[in-house]
């Protein structure tokens, strides 16, 4: 029966350090919307003064940047394909967004 009793209560702790390990990654993710508004703003300053859709595209400077935020990652020990994906994905966005905003400027 003790066994059975050990059985819940680490069923128990295990369900309650779940329940604080996604109120932390809530947080995170906050965090993370709140850098992506700020990103979005200054994209959509960027829209404006750009001179054609290739300068909006620019796959030199994606490049420098998917270099960048994979040596970040290297830096602080966490996947750097992760990292890259999910930048690969915001960014692809963001020239969707940013070319839309060239095109009503123009």
């Amino acid at each position: 029966m003790a066994t059975i009793q050990g059985n819940d209560r680490d069923a128990r702790a295990d369900r309650e350090q779940l329940a604080a390990v996604r109120v932390a990654v809530d947080e995170v993710d906050e965090q993370i919307v709140t850098l992506i508004a700020r990103r979005e703003r200054l994209i959509r300053i960027a829209g404006t003064l750009k001179g054609d859709d290739a300068e909006v595209r620019a796959p030199g400077r994606v490049e420098r940047i998917i270099e960048h935020v994979r040596a970040a990652a290297e830096k602080k020990d966490i996947d750097p394909d992760i990292v890259e994906s999910t930048y690969r994905a915001m960014i692809s966005a963001f020239i969707e967004l940013e070319l839309r905003i060239h095109k009503e400027n123009s």
